[in-house]
């Protein structure tokens, strides 16, 4: 996706497919095994991508069981992944700020009474000590844990706001993207990260311990998979799943774009999906080489 550096730039050179080939090579310390799962989920442990981005900031924040957690970005794509893993990790309570009233009440349903959301007032300037009390009286105690996951487009303003609701001895984890876009940085009161011992911290992605970890939460079911609405294309209708991604805007939403083979029968493109399936069943090695030929262009698998 990105490359920080030359080291990074020269593994490019080497492994240079992305995720949307149907076969890649990648470096052997970035794959970790799953173990066995059903094909029909495949869709669904996709989602542990997107949740690993929050997952790496809620480690470095050394989340504990029972703590209050205050997600800042949680109506977005990684936000609303970052409120599933906190519950997931034993967060006793998340507080989930947003603007957009629609997504704050899908996360509610969601999610439950362990979630407390808030509606912010949506001005860049103003209103920034009432949203920043809005969030703490929302929390059911002292907030242990502030996670910022708001995009560069965000304002300085909410960000400060949900930053300063963290009690004494409490962490703030930033990963978002405010300043990179240019326009205002963010300021914190020196005075008040001193005399109240807050640690701010910066975490980029996670570690890669963290994917090995993650698997474990989903497998003995702490992060629940069937949280995530996925919907899958084959490869030769990406465009198709562009589109659709485009107007959804559920922060639930996922979408899986695979060979037709390795889908669900309806939604096999031009009906390889059933075609291999009713190979594998009669174990007919001609419909097989069809496949291996036609749909990836190698002779065997």
């Amino acid at each position: 996706m990105s490359a920080r550096g030359d080291g990074g730039l020269h593994l490019q050179k080497h492994y240079g497919q992305g995720s949307f080939a149907e076969l890649l090579m990648v470096p052997t310390e970035n794959a970790f095994p799953m173990g066995a799962i059903d094909p029909a989920e495949a869709g669904r442990w996709n989602a542990l991508s997107v949740c690993l981005v929050p997952y790496g900031r809620l480690l470095a924040a050394d989340l504990r069981a029972g703590e209050t957690v205050l997600v800042s970005g949680a109506t977005g794509n990684v936000g609303s992944a970052g409120v599933a893993v906190a519950l997931a990790m034993g967060a006793g309570c998340v507080v989930a700020p947003g603007r957009n009233q629609d997504m704050l009440t899908e996360l509610e349903d969601r999610f439950g009474s362990r979630l407390r959301v808030v509606p912010l007032s949506g001005d860049e300037n103003e209103n920034e000590n009432e949203d920043h009390d809005r969030m703490k009286q929302a929390a059911p105690g002292p907030i242990d844990v502030v996670l910022d996951l708001l995009p560069p487009s965000a304002w300085t303003t909410p960000v400060r706001a949900a930053a300063m609701t963290v009690r004494e001895y409490g962490r703030v984890v930033l990963m978002g993207g405010v300043g990179m876009l240019g326009g205002e940085d963010l300021a914190l009161p020196y005075p008040w990260i001193m005399r109240n011992s807050i640690t701010v911290r910066g975490q980029w992605m996670y570690r890669p311990q963290a994917n090995t970890r993650l698997i474990e939460l989903a497998r003995f079911r702490l992060l629940d998979l069937h949280h995530f609405d996925v919907t899958e294309f084959a490869l030769d209708i990406a465009n198709k799943a562009i589109e659709h991604a485009t107007d959804s805007n559920g922060p639930e939403a996922r979408y899986r774009i695979a060979p037709s083979c390795f889908l669900r029968p309806h939604h096999g493109g031009h009906g390889l999906g059933l075609l291999a399936q009713s190979a594998r069943r009669h174990r007919d090695p001609a419909i097989l080489a069809r496949i291996t030929r036609e749909h990836w262009g190698v002779e065997t698998l």
